[in-house]
């Protein structure tokens, strides 16, 4: 059991840098880069939090296709702690000179503040496959499955006048990378049917 976590949890690891750190020429090199900008004298502890979100929707109603929409949302934060004080940045550009801005940022923010140790965190464990809904079907099959359900619903009884069907799945990539070497991911799908 725990060599199949063992497992799951390498593979999310795999992917979200695939997903998030491959397309933008970022690497664990790169990451380091970017740690270089953030710490120094007064900064305790740092980490960099990259996210990607995938969304699709579909819509079927009374036979007949209302919405279809996708849309992808990503950035990377940034935080510094400096004993009490902690400073953020942000940036919706995975990229290594926003990525280094953003660690500027972070830092300036912070730098001012006592001295403290960050608490550690345990490392998670990983609860579902790291699977792409969105990618599981072809769009024809998402709606003819919608338009079959429409069907279903109107031959079970002839009372029924109205079917509005919906189809939306998602998927979450993080991918957190902190100063003291600890690197997490976790990938997070989501599907939702609506009659």
């Amino acid at each position: 059991m725990k060599q199949h976590e063992s497992e799951m949890t390498d593979n999310m690891l795999c992917l979200a840098q695939d997903r998030l750190l491959v397309p933008a020429g970022l690497d664990l090199d790169r990451l380091h880069a970017a740690f270089g900008q953030l710490l120094g004298p007064g900064i305790d502890f740092g980490d960099l939090y990259f996210q990607h979100a995938r969304r699709e929707s579909w819509s079927v109603e009374d036979g007949i296709i209302k919405d279809g929409a996708h849309s992808i949302e990503q950035g990377v934060g940034v935080r510094a702690i400096a004993g009490e004080k902690t400073g953020f940045a942000y940036s919706d550009d995975i990229a290594t000179p926003a990525l280094l801005e953003a660690a500027r940022s972070a830092r300036a923010i912070a730098r001012s503040g006592n001295t403290a140790q960050a608490r550690a965190s345990r490392a998670g464990r990983a609860l579902y496959p790291a699977l792409d809904p969105i990618d599981g079907m072809d769009n024809a099959d998402k709606v003819a499955l919608l338009r079959r359900l429409d069907g279903y619903l109107r031959a079970a009884d002839p009372r029924v006048q109205q079917v509005m069907v919906s189809l939306s799945g998602g998927v979450d990539t993080v991918l957190v990378a902190r100063s003291d070497g600890v690197l997490g991911a976790d990938i997070r799908p989501l599907v939702r049917l609506n009659v």
